[in-house]
């Protein structure tokens, strides 16, 4: 008689980390007990009264100490993160040593927008003060794990601050890298704990939320963003969240089409699709609609996929087979109401979705209502500026989005749009200084420039009665 012996029921203890091109094992942590976050969080608590006493330049000199090593690792980091969630080594590399190279600077704009400013009027002098919170969760996602750590990480320590800093569970070991620098410094400045580490699933978030810090910085799904605000609404904790997006690229027939047709094979297409203010959604006038997606077309076809690690490949893994299983899922029911495959449509080997370009949709499908995070680019056409601007707005998400056309006419077209940061003729992203903002479900607060590293501190008034002239 054969015996089978049960699968165990034992809880985890340890996180492995896994090459999404290879399957092979890239490394392990250890899991983060639930039960115990609570305990971590109160020595947080405990930490961050010494370092809410360190003045705001001393905790800039202290956190700097850590530039030179994150510059000597970048490269080795840049490397892990491929091999943890598949991007282009170039990409990955190139993530990591940006990191580094702004890292000094980023710490001096952070203090400057967090240094104390001065009103006064005929009978008041004030003084807007930006003090510490507590303590903050920081919960990372996995597709840009170095950049989102040091964007949020870096204004919650500066404003002083505790963390407990929990990166996704699909890069822990980046997580773990790129924090261990900065531990350094504060340990060896006196402040040990002010900045941990905790490792685990959706378990550990959902713990970590609800234990007693003042402060969440969440980037993730709009579900999770959900449950994050439900959690933090009982104690009324603070919450800067980005919950992804549905960003539309909008082509007028006044646009230079082969510059809109690269741009939307970059956009579709980078990071295997899986970047928050990735292009899901092209709306191009009927006129030149059939022009733009051969160039689209033509641009995918360029684009080698493999594993991120081997030269000349543009295109990764999705970073899990559950998300593979996503993303097929809807090009599969799109397909099934009527859509048109142009290229790619099926599934690759392990963990890949080859670029895939489809047409002929509508807005009854999922594919064009909920994130995708794939490599796929979705064409539609519209008749006049009225009905572009009716479809890219025809949506819960409102992160990035793009317009091209003349520079006047794209303007107009951008200024219409609810997305919480629009390009013309070009990506989203801001001038150095602007926020990364997103409207409507894509965003909860915002981070970067001053408006945004505010949002990790509480904004005090002191005033005084002015002293009356001649006293």
């Amino acid at each position: 008689m054969t015996t089978v012996t049960p699968p165990s029921t034992a809880p985890r203890t340890v996180l492995e980390s896994v090459d999404p091109a290879t399957g092979e094992v890239v490394g392990a942590v250890p899991i983060t007990p639930v039960e115990s976050i609570p305990a971590v969080v109160a020595a947080a608590r405990r930490a961050q009264v010494a370092w809410s006493a360190v003045p705001l330049e001393k905790r800039r000199e202290i956190l700097a100490r850590a530039a030179e090593a994150l510059s000597a690792d970048s490269s080795a980091l840049g490397t892990l993160v491929t091999r943890e969630m598949g991007k282009p080594l170039p990409e990955g590399i190139g993530e990591a040593k940006h990191g580094a190279s702004a890292y000094l600077e980023d710490l001096a704009e952070i203090a400057r927008s967090l240094a104390p400013i001065d009103r006064s009027d005929a009978r008041t002098c004030s003084q807007l003060r930006f003090d510490p919170l507590g303590v903050a969760a920081v919960i990372t996602p996995w597709n840009f794990p170095v950049l989102m750590a040091q964007d949020s990480v870096l204004p919650a320590l500066l404003a002083g601050n505790a963390i407990v800093f929990k990166p996704s569970e699909e890069t822990p070991l980046v997580g773990d890298r790129w924090a261990a620098p900065i531990r350094e410094a504060l340990r060896a400045a006196g402040h040990d704990e002010v900045l941990q580490v905790v490792h685990g699933d959706e378990a550990q978030g959902r713990a970590l939320v609800r234990a007693d810090v003042d402060l969440v910085v969440f980037t993730g799904s709009r579900a999770a963003g959900a449950d994050i605000l439900s959690a933090a609404a009982g104690t009324l904790k603070r919450v800067v969240l980005e919950l992804g997006g549905k960003d539309p690229l909008v082509v007028l027939a006044d646009a230079d089409l082969d510059a809109a047709a690269a741009f939307a094979a970059r956009n579709c297409f980078r990071n295997a699709g899986q970047v928050c203010v990735s292009t899901e959604r092209i709306y191009v006038d009927r006129a030149v609609s059939e022009r733009f997606t051969a160039l689209l077309v033509e641009k995918a076809r360029g684009l080698r996929q493999g594993a991120g690690t081997e030269a000349g490949v543009a295109v990764g893994p999705m970073v899990n087979a559950r998300q593979k299983a996503m993303v097929l899922r809807q090009i599969e029911d799109a397909v099934r109401r009527g859509a048109k495959v142009l290229l790619g449509g099926t599934a690759g080997e392990g963990n890949f979705v080859p670029p895939t370009v489809l047409v002929d949709l509508d807005h009854a499908m999922p594919i064009m209502r909920e994130e995708t995070f794939g490599p796929v680019a979705c064409v539609m056409s519209f008749r006049d500026e009225e009905e572009a601007v009716r479809l890219a707005n025809d949506s819960p998400y409102a992160l990035g989005g793009a317009v091209f056309g003349s520079d006047a006419r794209a303007t107009r077209v951008a200024e219409r749009l609810t997305s919480g940061m629009v390009g013309v003729n070009r990506g989203c992203g801001g001038a150095e200084g602007t926020p990364w903002v997103g409207a409507r479900q894509s965003g909860y607060g915002f981070r970067g420039g001053p408006e945004g590293h505010r949002q990790f501190a509480q904004v005090r008034v002191i005033s005084k009665t002015r002293p009356s002239e001649g006293a």
